[in-house]
Order: C-alpha cells, then sequence, then structure tokens
C-alpha cells in the first residue's frame, strides 16, 4: 500500500521518546539534538503537527525510550554503545524530571502510551504491534528522536512487519549533522513516504 492518503481509522502517528530530557530546555540531552532540531525546525513543526493530527481523529501512541534505573545493565553480556554511553549521564532517569514526558510532546489524554523499549526499534520487546494491530493500524507516520536510531529502527521493523512507513523529515533530530545526512541517506531504503511537514498536513483527511 503506497498511496498518498491517510485514512484516521487506519493511521497513527508514532512519537518517538518525547521526554523532557530531550525536548526540554535544561535536559541532559536537550543541547546535544538543539541544533540539529533548530535546523530541521522539529519542535515547531511538532507543535504545528500534533494539534492537527489529533483534531483529524488520528490515533497518537507515544513510543518511550527505557527510564534508566540503578543496576539496569548489570551482568548484561552484550550492553551497546549508546547504552554504555549513557551510564554517567543517566538519561531519562526514572524519578526524575528528565524521565517525564515533556508537557507540550507528551501524551494527552486518548493517547496510546507504549511500553518502554531498551534500545532502538519501539517494537523490539514492547507491546506497539499488539496496539497497533487492535487498533486497525496499517500506516504509520513517525516523528520525534533520534531520525538515525530509534526513528530507523522503528520505521525498518514496522516495514518488515507490513506497516506502511512514513517518515516526517522536519519533524525529527539527531546529535549530529552527520546523523540526520545518515537518516536521509537510508530512509529511502524502508520508507514508503519522506514528507515535510507541510506536505504531510495537506494529505491529512479533514
Amino acid at each position: 500500500m503506497t498511496n498518498n492518503t491517510y485514512a484516521a481509522d487506519r493511521t497513527a502517528l508514532l512519537v518517538v521518546d518525547p521526554y523532557n530530557d530531550f525536548m526540554s530546555e535544561g535536559g541532559k540531552l536537550f543541547n546535544a539534538i538543539k541544533a540539529t532540531a533548530d535546523a530541521s525546525g522539529m519542535f515547531g513543526n511538532l507543535r504545528a503537527l500534533l494539534p492537527k493530527i489529533r483534531a483529524a481523529g488520528i490515533q497518537v501512541f507515544i513510543v518511550p525510550h527505557h527510564r534508566s534505573h540503578a543496576h539496569d545493565f548489570d551482568n548484561w553480556q552484550h550492553i551497546n554503545m549508546f547504552q554504555k554511553a549513557g551510564l554517567p549521564t543517566k538519561a531519562f532517569e526514572v524519578g526524575t524530571w528528565g524521565g517525564e514526558f515533556n508537557p507540550e510532546f507528551g501524551p494527552q489524554e486518548g493517547d496510546v502510551i507504549i511500553k518502554e523499549h531498551w534500545a532502538q526499534s519501539g517494537f523490539a520487546n514492547t507491546d506497539l504491534d499488539l496496539q497497533l494491530k487492535q487498533h486497525g493500524i496499517q500506516k504509520i507516520i513517525l516523528v520525534g528522536l533520534i531520525a538515525n536510531s530509534c526513528i530507523e529502527s522503528t520505521g525498518r521493523f514496522g516495514m518488515e512487519l507490513g506497516y506502511h512507513v512514513t517518515l516526517v523529515k522536519d519533524a525529527t533530530a539527531a546529535f549530529s549533522a552527520e546523523g540526520m545526512k545518515a537518516a536521509e541517506t537510508n530512509g529511502p531504503m524502508f520508507a514508503h513516504a519522506i514528507l515535510t511537514t507541510k506536505e504531510l498536513l495537506e494529505r491529512l483527511p479533514s
């Protein structure tokens, strides 16, 4: 299914990792993504997109990263590089402001909050596929963070599971310009559509 329409009853918006540590000034990772977020216009585009998505009757799914706890990775055999790098900062630490959802971009009443993913894919070891199927979803639209890790991994996994995948290239950010370039390069390998916020808004149901 590669058409350009987004029927409200078969489409979902996936907002990936909308934590204060990423999306709020003063968050532990805010400065790390700020340059690319400013360049893409991510914050302004999310402000334009989220109300229109909800008004169109499209279901919003919040796809959060695992919140850090003490001793999370003790005795793990294969901790990945990102998990290891995050140990000193304790990003998204449970019980802290940074581990809470950003009030503007996080869940609102009626949104579905998915179980936390441990690494990059919002599908791996979570209930995302089950929740999408139970809601009759065939098309997923991805926004949030990080473009070349969690967004890409979730999109790839979704494609493999048979979903129509849309990337919104100016509603995401990365830790570097190179990361954004990597996402741009890899996107056409798995996404059925790569749109700007403006282009997506033009395709939403009335």
